[in-house]
């Protein structure tokens, strides 16, 4: 059995679209662990476009991501918020909203929180 593997993004084992078809969720696996990008949309705000999917007020997924290219600002729900862009990485616990920022597609690789990220 080889100690190598190889997966490309660009060919997901799965994608998940966002309401709205403001934006997806390309996923392949690593071992076992998931490992997403995705691409938001302008206009894209997960309260409207990924928590109807959830059903919860705001994302109780924990997040470890690396920003590729746009902006984004995440909302935590004690009112902490921190504005991300392309080159930044980031944690975010459970209990955000988050929504794009500008009129460029934000698109984030994330090694933590897409297991079941907008999963129907």
């Amino acid at each position: 059995m080889s100690g190598l593997v190889r997966r490309s993004i660009d060919e997901p084992e799965e994608s998940r679209p966002f309401e709205d078809g403001k934006g997806r969720l390309d996923l392949v696996s690593l071992g076992g662990v998931p490992v997403g990008r995705a691409t938001f949309e302008p206009g894209w705000k997960w309260s409207q476009h990924v928590g109807p999917i959830a059903g919860t007020a705001t994302c109780q997924a924990a997040h470890v991501g690396y920003f590729v290219s746009g902006r984004m600002r995440i909302v935590m729900d004690d009112g902490e918020q921190v504005d991300f862009g392309p080159g930044d990485f980031m944690t975010a616990s459970p209990g955000h909203d988050a929504w794009v920022l500008g009129d460029e597609p934000c698109v984030v690789i994330d090694w933590q929180g897409f297991a079941d990220y907008a999963k129907r």
